[in-house]
């Protein structure tokens, strides 16, 4: 009966560790990298301001900045790292044009 238990007990830590490896190699293990993070569809709509926000924060033209850079979050759902530049990691953000063929996110 004692080897029973013991044999019990080995088998369910050695599915609970096969089950931590299985997550972890699934990437929903608990350790976040930044890959997607900027990516299209990365934020959710109340995110936007806050990130809108930082994105902003460094230009003189601060108004205009946060209208377009909130438009354009709300439909892309990202906002690109950094206060310039940095648009490839948000296709959406990057590509969407004025009608004069300009950027229409800052």
């Amino acid at each position: 009966m004692a080897k029973f238990v013991a044999l019990f007990l080995l088998a369910l830590v050695a599915i609970s560790m096969l089950q931590t490896l299985v997550m972890a190699s699934n990437g929903h293990g608990g350790h976040h990298n930044n890959q997607g993070r900027y990516g299209q569809g990365s934020l959710k709509g109340f995110q936007c301001p806050s990130q809108c926000t930082r994105r902003c924060s460094r230009t003189q033209y601060h108004k205009p900045c946060m209208f377009f850079c909130q438009k354009c979050c709300r439909k892309c759902l990202c906002v690109p790292p950094g206060f310039y530049g940095n648009k490839q990691v948000c296709p959406c953000y990057n590509n969407w044009k004025t009608k004069e063929g300009g950027p229409k996110c800052p």
